[in-house]
């Protein structure tokens, strides 16, 4: 097999990791080597500053000793699998590197061998650093029961590190992954979180790549049962005591040849809630405690969480935006952190009158609009009054 096809297996095989992104790259490049036609190993990072850039998104091996239910390249299931070898994977990238196709790397795989398997993930980016002298960004997956010395390596090497805990709590991981422990995925987060605490204070608060050097994970979100309470509790959990940067929510999809290939799909908009209330948490300053679930422990799947929470705190609202704190405002429906901050520089110079001047300054004013008082006024243009229980309008 050349190093084409295993560019194309094991990149295709790595899109059902979401710690990318999602979303294809249509690459284009000279047809050399690896570099031509490749777009099925391509995906999408936003980097910080919002600009987006290819990567290459592949994993070292499709061959695998886990036998988790709903895995594409799960043990025993019968399709063609890959293995890089470090060097010839270190040449594939930097051939698409220097060619344009792609501007950085996430490396994921399966397991033949945790140490061994680790090794090889290892030795492969210490060459696109060393030999290859890529300064690009580099994301590393710490596979489970990853050893603290490579938990170190790949902090010393990468600019993010993830570990995928597939499931928020031990009993649904067990629904998913019956040879995996909780404490074998989230050991290797928190070997990492020592590393970068490790690195930070040695650069005096700032580790070497500051701008993004932190960790992520992934759940496998609908066929073990989990509650939307247990997902995000899990995710505030390792924001607040691990120093997690992001947690990610795959919408599950049955993989043919799989023991859970004729489960139900999971609604895709429930993932999308879980991702609106996740930033919620991470960005907004909100609790789970505060989130809005229903007696199941689920997000209602029609409605923003924020929006659901602002419904059912009458007490809180209206806001009045020229006095109110940025903390305050950021808890409005369609105002967020970047205009709640703006909102506050804006009312040094000025009183805010109307729903364009609220527009102007970046908020979703008709969102808001239910919600706020502009100097002591109501907008004039009001949406439908938030709903009680029995569905009436509420004064």
């Amino acid at each position: 097999m050349d190093i084409r096809e295993k560019l194309d297996l094991l990149g295709r095989a790595a899109q059902y990791d979401d710690c990318v992104g999602r979303g294809l790259y249509a690459a284009t490049a000279p047809d050399d080597g690896p570099v031509r036609d490749m777009s099925g190993c391509i995906s999408h990072l936003t980097t910080p500053d919002g600009r987006r850039k290819p990567m290459l998104k592949v994993l070292q091996t499709s061959a695998c000793e886990h036998n988790c239910l709903y895995c594409a390249f799960r043990a025993g299931r019968d399709f063609r699998r890959a293995t890089f070898q470090p060097d010839e994977l270190a040449r594939a990238f930097d051939l698409m590197y220097r060619s344009g196709v792609v501007d950085g790397l996430f490396l994921s795989s399966g397991v033949v061998g945790t140490n061994r398997t680790m090794d090889q993930m290892i030795a492969t980016v210490e060459l696109i650093r060393g030999k290859y002298a890529f300064r690009g960004y580099i994301h590393l997956k710490l596979l489970p029961n990853a050893e603290p010395a490579h938990a170190a390596r790949a902090v010393a090497l990468a600019d993010r590190v993830s570990a995928n805990l597939e499931a928020p709590t031990e009993a649904t991981l067990a629904a998913l992954a019956p040879q995996k422990r909780m404490d074998a995925l989230v050991g290797p987060l928190q070997e990492a979180a020592r590393e970068i605490r490790a690195a930070r204070r040695s650069e005096g608060g700032r580790a070497p790549n500051a701008a993004i050097l932190g960790m992520s994970t992934q759940f496998v979100v609908g066929p073990a049962g989990e509650t939307d309470r247990e997902l995000l509790v899990t995710a505030q959990h390792l924001y607040r005591r691990v120093g997690l940067a992001r947690a990610y929510y795959s919408a599950f999809s049955p993989v043919p040849r799989t023991p859970l290939e004729g489960a139900v799909p999971t609604d895709p908009q429930r993932e999308f809630r879980l991702y609106q209330a996740d930033f919620l948490l991470r960005r907004y300053g909100f609790s789970t405690e505060e989130l809005p679930f229903d007696a199941q422990g689920l997000l209602d799947a029609r409605v923003d969480p924020k929006l659901a929470w602002a419904r059912s705190h009458p007490e809180l609202f209206p806001v009045e935006v020229n006095r109110a704190g940025q903390a305050e405002l950021m808890r409005v429906p369609g105002i967020g952190p970047a205009s709640a901050r703006t909102i506050v520089q804006a009312r040094r110079h000025g009183t805010i009158h109307g729903l364009n001047e609220l527009r102007r300054l970046g908020a979703r004013a008709d969102q808001a609009a239910p919600f706020v008082l502009l100097a002591g006024q109501r907008p004039p243009h009001q949406l439908p009054l938030p709903l009680d229980d029995a569905g009436a309008a509420r004064a």
